[in-house]
């Protein structure tokens, strides 16, 4: 089988890296890919949101299976060209793709068929959102409606944060037309935990859940990025939660969509949270996980590549997903500055040495190549993961890792995944 991965980050590189694998698969390819993923797939250069012409390439190259690894071109409407020219894809329709890109959609079908969630107001009006927020008692959260790449939402834990936060979004437009409302949110509190799923629109299959670290420093200190880490498993999450985020949340979210008239096919991603009283969902993500997909994938004993056929055909329940008892941690590299301005072009050393470790797996997010030189591309470089029979030792991996690889700048957090050592999770 000929398969196509759409995209160009660490989720892409941990797809590419794991369906390969598959016996069933003889070659990948990548659009557009990056330098780490060309060592396994082909790359082309064709832009994720370039729809027309992803179609045309796996008309003519007669791709067999497209996955699809970011969130823009789902809810662009890219499996909905696919599946009208005949072609087989991976991913949830434009219409149910929405669960993504417009938190607004999610809160209210969340509202209405009783799923779990914190208490919401929807504001498309800047002067009627700021005076809200002045009646509130912090902490709140505000939320740009429509995708930001993990970064429109902000915790405030003072009334100038949130207005600050306001502001930037419905006034700056630093987010464009995904500001064009806000949803403002009482703030939870708890462990929060990522539960991802295969579904087919009436099936699921469970994923090993995982927990990210979105905030750019140690401690969960500073602004939310897109993911500094994950690991998995989480031991906060035992097996009666577990069953509680399929039953309460995921299946009732799948039954949600088929009603809506936009059965969802695809990876259902919760981003949940555990609080006093019981589970509840953050959000909701329209694909795999990333860095969640790095951990996660590692620890999965299946063939990635029969689940995400037996997906695109409808036929999720003639399959199941075995899980390694081992632990994957993942420490994301970034270019110094990042998730602000930062630079490109920096040389990366130390790959070979890191790629030669045992249980180590390098995922490159953001990289190039210059003659014989990688280069850094992005703000998230590396995603670079550890496998162990414990944490610890995922944990200890992980950071072998990340100390033989060096780039002017380079910034990680020290602390990924030390809070599940602790008793508490705190």
């Amino acid at each position: 089988m000929k398969v196509l991965v759409i995209g160009s980050g660490g989720r892409e590189h941990a797809l590419v890296w794991k369906i390969a694998q598959s016996p069933r698969v003889r070659r990948v390819l990548c659009a557009p890919g990056n330098a780490g993923i060309a060592r396994q797939a082909q790359c082309v250069p064709i832009d994720v949101t370039d729809i027309p012409a992803l179609a045309d390439f796996a008309q003519r190259e007669s791709v067999e299976l497209t996955v699809v690894g970011p969130e823009a071109p789902l809810v662009a409407g890219v499996s909905d060209e696919f599946r009208r020219r005949g072609l087989r894809i991976f991913g949830p329709s434009k219409a149910a793709a929405a669960l993504e890109g417009s938190k607004v959609f999610a809160k209210t079908l969340m509202a209405r068929h009783g799923i779990p969630t914190a208490a919401f107001e929807v504001f498309d009006d800047y002067q009627r959102a700021s005076d809200y927020l002045r009646a509130q008692e912090p902490p709140v959260v505000v939320k740009a409606d429509g995708l930001a790449a993990g970064k429109g939402v902000t915790v405030a834990r003072t009334l100038d944060e949130a207005l600050a936060a306001l502001r930037s979004i419905m006034v700056e437009r630093i987010f464009g037309g995904a500001g064009d409302r806000v949803m403002i949110e009482e703030c939870l509190s708890g462990q929060e935990v990522s539960v991802m799923v295969f579904a087919d629109g009436e099936d699921l299959v469970p994923m090993a859940p995982s927990q990210d670290h979105k905030p750019v420093f140690d401690g969960d200190q500073g602004p939310n990025t897109g993911g500094m880490g994950c690991y998995s498993p989480v031991p906060a999450m035992d097996d009666e939660l577990f069953s509680e985020a399929l039953e309460r949340i995921m299946r009732p979210t799948l039954r949600a969509m088929a009603a809506a008239g936009c059965p969802y096919s695809g990876v259902l991603y919760g981003g949940l949270i555990i609080t006093e009283g019981g589970l509840r969902v953050l959000e909701f993500n329209c694909r795999f996980g990333d860095p969640e997909s790095q951990p996660v994938l590692p620890r999965m004993k299946s063939d990635l590549a029969e689940i995400l056929e037996a997906v695109a055909d409808g036929r999720l329940d003639q399959v199941s997903c075995e899980w390694s008892d081992q632990a994957a941690v993942c420490v994301v590299m970034a270019s110094g500055g990042y998730p602000g301005d930062y630079e490109k072009g920096k040389e990366i050393a130390g790959l070979e040495e890191a790629d030669a470790l045992e249980d180590v797996v390098v995922f490159h997010a953001a990289t190039r190549r210059e003659d014989s030189r990688w280069l850094t591309n992005g703000g998230r470089v590396l995603g670079v993961t550890g496998v162990g029979d414990s944490l610890p030792q995922a944990i200890e991996r992980a950071y072998q890792g990340v100390a033989v690889i060096h780039f002017e700048g380079a910034h990680y957090r020290r602390d990924i995944a030390r809070k599940a050592l602790v008793p508490s999770g705190g």
